[in-house]
C-alpha cells in the first residue's frame, strides 16, 4: 500500500504489485514487507511511497487494481499531466477484468460497464504513450470460480463484510483473457494478456525464497574453548591420563561435534547456562543433549552419560560398570576406594552419544534448555549481548484455521443464510479452509540468531506478534519451522522446575546440588506415604508424589502403585514410560501384572532398545536402526524381525516394539528425575518450604478463602468437585488437584495462617514459623497481581487506619475489598477516618 506521508489515518493509501526479481530484490521485498509490518502497521501492512522508493532496486512495480493509484486518478477526472505523472512511476501498468470491479458501480464511483471499460482503454493508450507495458492481471484471489464461498466463509468469520455474489477473482484461462479484453482489438488484447505478462515473467530470475545451506553463527575460537572446557572437567574428575573409555568417547564426540561446526552451538549454550546458574538459576535440560559427554563436561547438562561408574574425588581412580546390572550410577551401593581409603561418588545414567547427534554423528543437535519462568527473559537478552543487536529475535509462529474453528464458520454462514447442509456438504467445506492462515505468534521459548556477516532480511522479514503494534518483541513473519535448519533455532524455554528449585533454596538455605541423591527417605515418596510423617491419613493417598513434577497426577501415580520404585533408574524408567505413547498401556503395564517382566526388563526410553539389544549381542548399528524405528513408531520390517529372532530376546520383545507409537529420550528423562528428585527432597525434609512454593506456582488457582474455613470444608468442596464425574470443569479439576495438596499439608500437621497486612507477601506464600505458611495477598480470589503488589508495598509503608484510607492508598476496587472482607483480613478496621469521642 502506497503513501505518500505518514500518519497513515490523514492520507489515502492506494495499492500495487511487487515482483521480486533477482536476489536484490527478494531482499528489499522482505525489508519492505519488515517497514510495513513494524512501523507503518495500520489495520493492515503499508509503506510509504518514500520506502518503495527506497527498496526498489530489483522489483518489478505494478500499478495495482482498482485500489491502485493510477486507476483511482482516471476515475476521479484528474488532470492528464498528473495521471501520466503517477504513471511513470510504475514498471508495468495493470488492467483486470470489468466483472472485478463492479463493486464501484455499486458505490457510485462509476455510471456503468461502459466508464470502467473507458479506463481499461485509457490506462492501455498511456502505457503506449509512455513505452510503458500494460499487462492484463487476474487479482487472483482462489483458484475456481466457485470457490469464492470459501473465501467469503472465511472473510465472515474474521468479521469482514466486504463479501463477493459471485466469484470473480479466480484464475482464468488465457482464452478466457483474450475475450475479457476483447474490446482491445484482438492483436493488444494478445499483447496484453501474453506478450507483456511472458516478457515480465522472462525477466524474474529463478529465486528460492530461502537460501540453501546452513548459515550458524560465528564466535571465534570455539573448537578450541569447547576442546578446553571439556577436557578440564574430563581431567578434573577422571585424572589425567583418563581411562581409556572416556578418552575415546570425548575422541568420538568432539571429532563429530566439531567436524560438522557444531562446536558454536555447545559454546553458546555453556555460556547461557552458566550466566544463568552465576545468577542463582538451576538450568534443566531438555530433549538428547543429556546424552552428550561432552555437553556434560561443558557444564551443559548435569546429566552424565558414561555408564555407571565409581569415581574418587581424591585419586581419580574409577571403576565401569559395564555388564548392564545396573542402569545409574546413583543406585551403586557405597564403595571405599581401594587405592586411597576415600567414599567414592557415583555417577554414570548409561546412554549413547548416537542418541544425539545419530550413529555417524553428522546429526544437527538440538540443545533445548529450561531456565526458570522468571529468569526466561534475561536468557534471551543475554543471547542478544552475544550477538548484537539485529541478529537476535523470537522464533515466529502462524495459526491456521483448525478443524473447530472450521465447523464454527460455516455453521454461522449458513445459519445466516437459512441453508441447511448436508453433513457431507460441511466437511467438504471445512476441508477448503482448514490450515488456512488466521494469525501470528511466537514460539513459547524459540530465538534465531542470524551470523554477523547476515541480515535477517537474507532469509526472511520480521514483525510484531499477532501484528501487535505495542508489543516490544519482533519475530519472524516465516514460520520458524521454515527457517530452522538455515539460521540457528535455540530453545530457551521458561520453566517452573527451576523457578521452585530457586524458591526452595532461597527459603530453606540448602543448595540443591549437594542434596545427596541417595537418600532413603526421598526415595520412599514414590512408593508409599511412610516419610511424610502423616498425623492423619488423607483421602486416596498411596504414594507421595502430590506436587511433584512429573510424578503427581494420578496417571503417573497409578504407575507407581503398579510398580513400587525403589531405585533413581526406576524413576527414569517411569517417566520414560508416562512420556510415551503405547509404552506402558496395553504394553508394559500387561507385561508387569503378568508376571512376564518386571519394571527394569520393560522398554521405557528409546535408549532402553539399543542398549539391550547390543547387549544381547546385536550388530550396534543395527541395533540403533531398530531403535530409530521403534521410537518413531514405524513398523518393523520382516528382515528385521528374523534377524532379532536369532538372538536370545525374551518371547514378549518384539511384540513390545510392534506396539510403541512413540520413545521419550532417556537423557530427558533422567534431567526431569533430576529435578524432580531435588523437590522430592525438600517435600520430606522441608514441607514448609515445599508447599509455600508449590502453592506460590499454582497461586492462580489457589482457593484463599475456602482454605482459610479449614480442612473440613476442604474435604467437602473435594467430595463436591468429585461428584462432578465427567461434568466437572477444567477450573475445578485444577482446583481439585491444588486441594488434594492442601489436604496432605494438612495431614502432615501444616497450617495456613489467615492473609494479614503485617505478615503477609504480596505474591508469594512465606514460611513464618514450623508447622505454618503464610499466605500473600494474592492467593485471595478477587485480589489481582497490580491489587497485590499496591496492598504489600503501602502496608511496608504504613498501617490502614480504616478502608477508606485502604482504598485511597491502594486504588483497589469492590472485588478485592470484598474478599479480604470475607477473608477476615479487614476485621477490626473500621470503614471510615472518621472518629467518635465519648
Amino acid at each position: 500500500q502506497l503513501d505518500t506521508e505518514w500518519p497513515k489515518s490523514k492520507n489515502e493509501s492506494h495499492n500495487a504489485l511487487c515482483y521480486a526479481k533477482n536476489y536484490t530484490g527478494l531482499k528489499n521485498l522482505y525489508k519492505m514487507v519488515s517497514e510495513s509490518l513494524l512501523h507503518y502497521f495500520f489495520k493492515t501492512g503499508g509503506v510509504p511511497k518514500s520506502i518503495l522508493e527506497k527498496y526498489r532496486e530489483g522489483l518489478i512495480i505494478g500499478s495495482g487494481n482498482s485500489n491502485g493509484e493510477l486507476y483511482k486518478a482516471i476515475l476521479n477526472k484528474e488532470t492528464e499531466e498528473t495521471v501520466k505523472k503517477i504513471a511513470s512511476f510504475y514498471d508495468f501498468l495493470e488492467i483486470q477484468p470489468i466483472n472485478q470491479n463492479l463493486s464501484l458501480l455499486k458505490r457510485g464511483k462509476a455510471s456503468d460497464r461502459n466508464e470502467l471499460i473507458e479506463i481499461n482503454k485509457k490506462i492501455t493508450g498511456i502505457g503506449e504513450e509512455l513505452n510503458i507495458p500494460v499487462a492484463a492481471t487476474g487479482d487472483v484471489h482462489y483458484l475456481n470460480s466457485e470457490d469464492f464461498v470459501f473465501r467469503n466463509i472465511i472473510l465472515e468469520g474474521q468479521g469482514n463484510r466486504n463479501l463477493e455474489e459471485e466469484g470473480y477473482y479466480y484464475l482464468r484461462t488465457t482464452e478466457e483473457m483474450l475475450k475479457e479484453f476483447d474490446y482491445l482489438g484482438s492483436d493488444k488484447a494478445r499483447e496484453v494478456v501474453i506478450d507483456n505478462t511472458h516478457n515480465i515473467a522472462e525477466q524474474i530470475e529463478d529465486l528460492k525464497p530461502i537460501p540453501d545451506g546452513t548459515f550458524p553463527p560465528v564466535i571465534e575460537g570455539s573448537d578450541e574453548e569447547l576442546k578446553n572446557l571439556t577436557y578440564t572437567k574430563a581431567y578434573n574428575i577422571y585424572g589425567n591420563p583418563l581411562p581409556e573409555l572416556v578418552e575415546k568417547r570425548i575422541d568420538r564426540e568432539l571429532t563429530s561435534i566439531i567436524s560438522n561446526g557444531y562446536a558454536v552451538l555447545y559454546i553458546i549454550a555453556q555460556k547461557l547456562v552458566k550466566r544463568s546458574n552465576e545468577d542463582g538459576y538451576l538450568v534443566g535440560s531438555r530433549g538428547s543433549v543429556g546424552s552428550s559427554l561432552v555437553a556434560f563436561l561443558a557444564d551443559i547438562t548435569e546429566v552424565n552419560s558414561l555408564p555407571p561408574h565409581y569415581i574418587c574425588s581424591e585419586c581419580n581412580h574409577s571403576e565401569f560398570i559395564l555388564d548392564g546390572s545396573y542402569g545409574s550410577g546413583v543406585d551403586l551401593p557405597d564403595k571405599i576406594c581401594p587405592k586411597c581409603g576415600t567414599l567414592m561418588k557415583r555417577d554414570g545414567f548409561d546412554i549413547p552419544f548416537e542418541v544425539f547427534l545419530g550413529f555417524e554423528g553428522d546429526k544437527e543437535p538440538d540443545i533445548d534448555l529450561n531456565f526458570a519462568g522468571e529468569y526466561q527473559s534475561t536468557a534471551h537478552e543475554y543471547t542478544e549481548e552475544m550477538f548484537g543487536k539485529g541478529k537476535v529475535f523470537r522464533a515466529g509462529t502462524i495459526t491456521t484455521i483448525a478443524e473447530n474453528t472450521a465447523f464454527g464458520y460455516i455453521k454461522k454462514y449458513f445459519e445466516k443464510r437459512e441453508v441447511n447442509l448436508h453433513p457431507a456438504a460441511v466437511r467438504r467445506y471445512q476441508r477448503g479452509i482448514v490450515g488456512v492462515k488466521r494469525s501470528t505468534g511466537q514460539h513459547p521459548g524459540g530465538v534465531m540468531v542470524v551470523p554477523r556477516d547476515k541480515d535477517i532480511t537474507d532469509f526472511c522479514p520480521i514483525q510484531h506478534p499477532a501484528d501487535d503494534i505495542n508489543s516490544d518483541i519482533i519475530t519472524t513473519h516465516f514460520n520458524y519451522q521454515s527457517i530452522s535448519g538455515r539460521i540457528l533455532k535455540l530453545d530457551l524455554l521458561g520453566h517452573d522446575v527451576p523457578t521452585i528449585i530457586k524458591m526452595l533454596s532461597d527459603l530453606t538455605g540448602v543448595d540443591a546440588i549437594n542434596i545427596p541423591m541417595d537418600d532413603q527417605e526421598t526415595m520412599e515418596v514414590f512408593r508409599s506415604v511412610e516419610s511424610l510423617n502423616m498425623k492423619y491419613d488423607a483421602s486416596e493417598m498411596e504414594v507421595g508424589t502430590l506436587g511433584i513434577p512429573e510424578f503427581g497426577t494420578g496417571f503417573v501415580r497409578q504407575m507407581l502403585k503398579d510398580t513400587r520404585p525403589t531405585t533413581f533408574s526406576e524413576l527414569v524408567r517411569i517417566s520414560g514410560l508416562s512420556h510415551g505413547t503405547d509404552v506402558w498401556l496395553n504394553n508394559a503395564q500387561d507385561l508387569i501384572r503378568e508376571g512376564k517382566a518386571v519394571l527394569k526388563e520393560t522398554i521405557c526410553t528409546r535408549d532402553d532398545i539399543m542398549l539391550f539389544l547390543i547387549l544381547k549381542g546385536l550388530d550396534n548399528k543395527k541395533a540403533f536402526k531398530i531403535m530409530e524405528t521403534v521410537r518413531k513408531g514405524r513398523p518393523l520390517d520382516p528382515e528385521t524381525i528374523q534377524y532379532m529372532e536369532e538372538y536370545d530376546l525374551p518371547s514378549w520383545y518384539i511384540d513390545s516394539c510392534k506396539k510403541i507409537q512413540y520413545l521419550f529420550p532417556k537423557a530427558h528423562a533422567v534431567a526431569y528425575n533430576l529435578m524432580s528428585y531435588r523437590i522430592a527432597y525438600f517435600k520430606v525434609h522441608y514441607p514448609e518450604a515445599f508447599y509455600a512454593t508449590y502453592f506460590t506456582i499454582k497461586i492462580a488457582d489457589y482457593p484463599g478463602n475456602l482454605v482459610a474455613k479449614g480442612i473440613e470444608a476442604i474435604k467437602d468442596e473435594m467430595e463436591r468437585i468429585k461428584s462432578l464425574g465427567n461434568d466437572v470443569s477444567p477450573k475445578e479439576k485444577s482446583v481439585y488437584n491444588l486441594l488434594e495438596v492442601i489436604e496432605e499439608m494438612y495431614a502432615r500437621g501444616i497450617e495456613s495462617k489467615p492473609v494479614s497486612f503485617k505478615h503477609s507477601d504480596k505474591l508469594r506464600f512465606t514460611v513464618p514459623e514450623k508447622g505454618f505458611i503464610q499466605p500473600p495477598f494474592r492467593a485471595l480470589e478477587g485480589v489481582s497481581d497490580s491489587h497485590s503488589i499496591s496492598i504489600y508495598k503501602e502496608a511496608q509503608n504504613d498501617e490502614f487506619i480504616s478502608i477508606q484510607e485502604l482504598v485511597k492508598r491502594t486504588k483497589i476496587n469492590k472485588v478485592a475489598i470484598e474478599a479480604l472482607r470475607e477473608h477476615g483480613t479487614l476485621d477490626g478496621l473500621p470503614e471510615t477516618n472518621q472518629m467518635s469521642f465519648l
